[in-house]
């Protein structure tokens, strides 16, 4: 009887689409697209797959994806919801659908015109109408209408209680901006700003500024994901899949979770870091890089405290000179980021992951990667994995 998922399944293959402002072509497309190219990177045909997993917030059937990419047949197809929150529950919930033998190969995907159809930045003023909404509403007479000014609450909390200035966040955005000025498929390929350029920048909400925001993006990324036996037989490094966590935590609400006793730590990330530490028999000390969510740069502070790189309250000083950068403790982000390569929920960082697995990131770090965590968004149920040589 399987007891655990470390090393029993592999990520074997990833695709992307260009990442524009205007794709000009469907969302459909756009996943028929990266699946396809998922599928060819990885030694793979279209009727080897039999699972497909994506987000309850994309606009793209499953069957319509395998009708387009020509899937014969699915045994497995499932979404995830919390938007952000969902990109590492698909690796989780692909690695058990192949772990338990339901399916042989399964495809991860996001696909989204994130710029040139609905934009996420425009927050909730007028809809959805889901259930989140009734949390939503207690704040929205105050303002609080976007992600923008719900990360604030928290970044301003946390700022206040830990004696934290910009200076951090500052080294964020720049050290991910660099990454993305040398990577041909960023948004901000070739333009990379400096320390002035942040300061100068106007606020968004207070206390974030331009730069400590991402960037609306079209775009589409896949991943492949089949069994570690399988994995051997195909043509690249495979990234083993060492732990994969999804959690929600208590008095949860999706990104506000104001009324609980303390805002300036994320006890959902706690919890999904407890279990890919116990999944992979892995520590803090045993990561060589990191792919970590950043809508906005002070989750990264949050994030880099409950994975145990430093305590709670001491990221906006453990970031500080060079830590994510190349040569740094953690190289983090090395695509450039949401902040700067493009939003594509999160699969895009995946795919960035097991590049550094494989040694093949534009901004491949000089050290070593055995291995990398790759997370899921903020302020909701969300989730992460370690994957590795």
């Amino acid at each position: 009887m399987l007891t655990s998922i470390k090393d029993e399944c592999a990520i074997v293959g990833i695709g992307m689409t260009e990442i524009s402002k205007n794709s000009g072509r469907s969302e459909l497309q756009l996943a028929a697209e990266c699946v396809s190219a998922a599928i060819k990177d990885a030694g793979l045909k279209p009727h080897d797959i039999d699972g497909l997993t994506g987000f309850t917030l994309d606009h793209v059937d499953e069957i319509e994806v395998a009708r387009t990419v020509g899937i014969p047949e699915l045994k497995m197809m499932s979404r995830m919801p919390h938007g952000g929150g969902a990109p590492m529950s698909l690796v989780q919930q692909a690695v058990m659908a192949v772990s338990t033998g339901m399916c042989k190969a399964v495809v991860g995907y996001r696909a989204m015109n994130g710029r040139s159809g609905a934009r996420y930045s425009e927050g909730v003023a007028d809809g959805p109408e889901t259930t989140d909404a009734i949390s939503w509403g207690w704040y929205m007479p105050y303002g609080l209408l976007t992600p923008a000014c719900w990360v604030a609450m928290h970044t301003q909390r946390y700022m206040h209680e830990y004696g934290a200035t910009d200076e951090a966040l500052a080294e964020i955005a720049v050290a991910q901006r660099d990454f993305a000025s040398r990577n041909p498929n960023a948004l901000f390929y070739g333009r990379p700003i400096t320390m002035d350029d942040y300061y100068n920048a106007p606020y968004i909400v207070e206390p974030l500024k331009l730069y400590d925001c991402c960037i609306e993006t079209d775009g589409g990324a896949a991943f492949v994901i089949t069994s570690a036996e399988r994995a051997k037989d195909l043509p690249h490094t495979p990234a083993m899949v060492r732990s994969a966590a999804q959690g929600a935590a208590f008095d949860q609400e999706v990104m506000t979770s104001f009324y609980r006793d303390c805002i300036t730590t994320l006890p959902e990330y706690d919890l999904v870091a407890k279990q890919c530490y116990e999944q992979s028999g892995l520590g803090p000390d045993d990561l060589d890089a990191a792919i970590i969510y950043d809508a906005f740069t002070p989750i990264v502070l949050f994030q880099l405290e409950s994975f145990g790189f430093c305590k709670h309250g001491e990221g906006h000083e453990w970031v500080k000179g060079g830590t994510l950068g190349p040569d740094g403790r953690l190289p983090t982000n090395t695509h450039g980021g949401l902040l700067s390569e493009g939003y594509i929920h999160g699969i895009n960082g995946l795919a960035e992951g097991v590049r550094l697995i494989r040694g093949t990131s534009v901004n491949q770090p000089k050290k070593n990667i055995e291995n990398v965590l790759v997370t899921s968004g903020a302020s909701m149920p969300t989730s992460a994995i370690i994957i590795g040589k």
